[in-house]
């Protein structure tokens, strides 16, 4: 295959990668804030939060095949399982496996959920707050990339105003996941007002 398409097709895919781990990472905050509506319920926001979760993996894998299969720059399988070793560009493709190391602490200890604590599981699942801007620096700072692009830092931007904005709605105190769930259960168990003897 033409190493141009490849090299192309690797930049692509970045950054629909970048798209799609933003949207998980939103709907990840929607999912820990109990957001949901009538019209969508939480177990909906759950179930695109896991099926998107998948489709950018796929797609973060192809990112990383065509990379190294490309022979415009030199990168190999390792390089992108241990950090800051590659030939080429170290320091920005190693923060890019750090991402991606990240990410397989995430999808491994997912995939094994009911056999690990609630708090072993949660802990490696945050770390997705470090995987994002990670990934995000690696593809604004890796050379030959469209990290420099005005369009490509028009997009960073909206991702990033997109997540900031989750968190600033998860994290308001009447979004509290005990205050939510407090006001669901007064919503399904109204309380009978109290008859007084006349």
């Amino acid at each position: 295959m033409n190493a141009s398409i490849l090299w192309y097709s690797s930049r692509a895919v970045g950054v629909v990668s970048l798209v799609l781990f933003t949207a998980v990472l939103v709907l990840g905050i929607a999912t820990a804030g109990r957001a949901a509506s009538p019209a969508f319920p939480r177990a909906a926001v759950l179930r695109l939060h896991r099926t998107l979760s998948i489709t950018a993996t796929a797609f973060i894998a192809v990112h990383i095949l065509t990379a190294v299969l490309d022979g415009y720059v030199d990168i190999s399988f390792w390089d992108t399982v241990v950090p800051f070793r590659s030939a080429f560009d170290p320091f920005w493709i190693g923060l890019g496996t750090v991402a991606i190391d990240l990410l397989i602490a995430i999808g491994v200890t997912s995939a094994f959920r009911r056999r690990l604590s609630l708090r072993a599981w949660r802990v490696v699942h945050l770390s997705a707050y470090a995987m994002w801007p990670i990934a995000v620096i690696h593809g604004f700072g890796v050379s030959g990339g469209d990290g420099h692009q005005r369009w490509m830092i028009a997009l960073d931007v909206v991702c990033l105003a997109a997540v900031i904005g989750a968190l600033a709605f998860r994290l308001r105190p009447d979004r509290h996941p005990d205050t939510v769930a407090r006001r669901s259960a007064e919503l399904s168990h109204p309380r009978e007002p109290v008859r007084t003897s006349s």
